[in-house]
């Protein structure tokens, strides 16, 4: 009779690091339950916040960028500030594309992958890993520049080591959980949002007598250009502040990454956070860029554009006789800063995603896949973290640099994702009565996008964007090797499945089976998902102790991934597949007269798993000896350690130490 136990933490004994971990990080999560899942879900609201902030923080270096770029020209920054507004609009209107279409999330990465190609996806989600560690360097960076700001010029020497610290911080709240980290940033997102809008709304409103002449002076500004310098160069250098700009567009992508952590219904929670990410961004980038203008401000060194504005703006502001800019400034940065932080912490959700997503589909090692006690990609979030400090280390924290890396790969997964919906939009032409709606959105965005990524690429490819071409590049090769790697593996395996399927049909008896006898000695063999993984080491136990255990166990664990934990259907299939291979073994057994039943569970932590139903064979089965088996390759060495699992040899020393014994079998790949 089979046996499905559920075993609790409190049935087991916690180790000193488990209860060190409890406290650190809080108490473990049951994947299982639908609460669970309710707990974790971010609202609209609550994913504007998190997921939001990483494009609404570019507010505070992208339109700056932009500006600087149009050199003495700054006339032309009203049209600046319209074609950003209008760029957001269609990169969201097509995004909200994405969340229709791709409801279990992946963004970009699932796009490119299943509308264009799997090696498509693998440099889309190759750009957006790179992506997701600049958010977090960018914004670390430029969050520590805007505090720096009103600090003294004595003080900046300390400012890599701050963004390091900055960002270990971050990685902490975020192994925590998800949802925890985004209510302990909410205020701060929450005094930027009204603090900016304030002085938007009273910057313009202080210059709406210019208003009227903005527009009449940009036509003039740009008819001199044309008529002295020509009609290509005034235009050229409109696309090049604009593209330099790109940077305010970053961050759009990240709901549709993480359409999967949304609250129900996912689609329209999704639209929702999508709306408010593209109002609050358009307003904030366009209205930023207008303040630039109308207060005729220039950089300062040492000193971001916003603070120079702010600066000037509040000049004149006097509470109870005391002037009051430089402490607004300097509270107002310190917002900024901590938009920013808030936005590296979007690094910190949607990247590990991306890489989950990637895990899933073998272009990343499996373990990026894997569910922390608190349901948190652990591994990924550790991997952006140091990752991050690295970017910053290697730039020495310069936001210039930084924001050139960051925009070549977004606009890059950008391209990949709208030239995918184009290809959607022609295919389903006659599925869809407003395909060609879409498709127009979906064209001018990636020639946008394109457009973009081109002049970006060029005009600073010798100042660092051949960096990042690099660096994407290897990640793609990585990613190509390892899913070779897993590809080869996955084939044999099969391969192995069909053998021992047909050696079982050709060999079937129906002899009666006797009761299992618990004091009777008990061979207990550990499961993978593989029944060629089982059967191998069943045959082999056979072979070599004939007629020694009267009893067989086999132990299986169905391991909860970001992926069955997201979908419903992925656990329904993961519960039905290693049942399905547990009592294909342990018929085997059976029909051939010798007592089997087999233990199943389900969990985040496979060796967690494995080990509470070792203690519960062990408790009814005193005599059990256990056997697993492992992938042994004709070269091992630290990579196909790392791809692959050693979950046989953590258990096994487990049991040694409990005076146990466990033979794990070979089985050559």
């Amino acid at each position: 009779m089979a046996r499905s136990p559920r075993p609790t933490t409190s049935d087991m004994p916690q180790t000193l690091g488990q209860r060190i971990s409890h406290v650190l990080l809080g108490p473990p999560r049951d994947p299982l339950k639908a609460e669970t899942r309710q707990h974790v879900a971010l609202a609209a609201f609550l994913a504007w916040v998190g997921l939001g902030a990483d494009g609404l923080s570019s507010a505070c270096y992208g339109p700056e960028e932009a500006f600087v770029a149009l050199g003495a020209h700054t006339e032309l920054a009203i049209f600046l500030a319209l074609a950003t507004a209008i760029t957001v609009i269609i990169i969201s209107l097509a995004y909200s594309q994405v969340i229709e279409l791709f409801p279990d999330g992946g963004g970009g990465y699932r796009v490119a992958s299943t509308l264009i190609g799997p090696k498509a996806g693998l440099v889309a989600g190759s750009a957006l890993i790179v992506d997701y560690v600049l958010t977090i360097s960018i914004s670390v960076a430029s969050g520590t520049d805007a505090l720096f700001s009103a600090l003294p010029r004595e003080w900046h020497g300390l400012k890599l080591g701050v963004e390091a610290l900055v960002i270990i911080f971050l990685g902490y709240l975020n192994l925590r959980g998800m949802k925890e980290s985004i209510k302990i940033l909410m205020p701060i997102f929450m005094c930027f949002v009204i603090s900016h809008v304030f002085l938007i709304l009273y910057g313009i409103g202080g210059h709406a007598s210019g208003l009227a002449d903005v527009i009449p002076n940009a036509l003039a500004e740009s008819d001199e250009l044309s008529k002295e310098l020509g009609m290509l160069f005034a235009v050229s250098l409109f696309l090049k502040a604009f593209s330099l700009g790109g940077g305010t567009y970053t961050g759009i992508e990240a709901v549709s990454n993480n359409v999967h952590t949304l609250a129900q219904p996912r689609v329209r929670t999704g639209r929702w956070t999508m709306f408010l990410v593209a109002v609050s961004l358009s307003f904030m980038a366009a209205g930023i860029i207008l303040l630039y203008l109308l207060w005729g401000v220039a950089k300062v060194p040492g000193e971001t554009l916003n603070a120079t504005t702010f600066r000037t703006l509040t000049a004149d502001w006097v509470v109870a006789g005391y002037p009051v800019s430089e402490t607004l400034v300097a509270v107002v940065m310190l917002f900024e800063a901590g938009l920013l932080l808030v936005a590296a912490n979007a690094g910190f959700l949607a990247g590990p995603a991306v890489l989950a997503n990637m895990a899933n589909d073998r272009w990343v090692p499996h373990f990026f896949s894997a569910l922390s006690s608190r349901l948190v990609t652990r591994n990924g979030v550790v991997l952006m973290g140091l990752s991050a400090i690295a970017a910053l280390f290697m730039t020495s924290g310069s936001v210039h640099l930084l924001v050139i890396l960051y925009s070549i790969n977004v606009f890059l997964t950008f391209s990949l994702s709208l030239f995918g919906l184009c290809i959607h939009w022609v295919r389903e032409r006659h599925e869809h009565r407003w395909w060609m709606v879409r498709l127009a959105m979906s064209g001018l965005g990636f020639l946008v996008c394109v457009s973009i990524l081109g002049v970006t690429t060029v005009e600073k490819f010798f100042t660092g964007a051949w960096m990042t071409i690099i660096i994407t590049s290897v990640v793609i090769l990585i990613g190509y090797l390892i899913n070779r790697h897993y590809r080869i593996i996955a084939k044999r395996m099969r391969e192995a499945d069909e053998l021992f399927a047909e050696a079982d049909s050709s060999t079937r008896k129906a002899d009666e089976t006797p009761p299992l006898e618990k004091m009777d000695p008990t061979a207990c063999i550990l499961v993978s998902e593989s029944y060629g993984n089982g059967m191998h080491t069943l045959l082999w136990l056979l072979r070599l102790f004939p007629g020694v255990f009267k009893n067989i166990i086999f132990i299986g664990v169905g391991e909860i991934g970001s992926e069955q934990f997201a979908k419903d259907k992925s656990l329904d299939e993961l519960r039905k597949g290693i049942k399905s291979t547990l009592k294909l073994l342990s018929g085997y057994c059976t029909r051939r007269g010798i007592p089997s039943t087999y233990f199943v569970s389900y969990g985040t932590d496979v060796v967690d798993e494995y080990s509470k139903l070792v203690q519960k064979a062990i408790d009814e089965f005193p005599r059990a000896v256990f056997f697993g088996s492992k992938l042994i390759f004709d070269n091992e060495n630290i990579i196909t350690q790392t791809l692959h699992n050693q979950t046989a040899y953590i258990l096994q020393r487990r049991l040694h130490r409990m005076g146990r014994t466990m033979v794990i079998l070979p089985m050559k790949a």
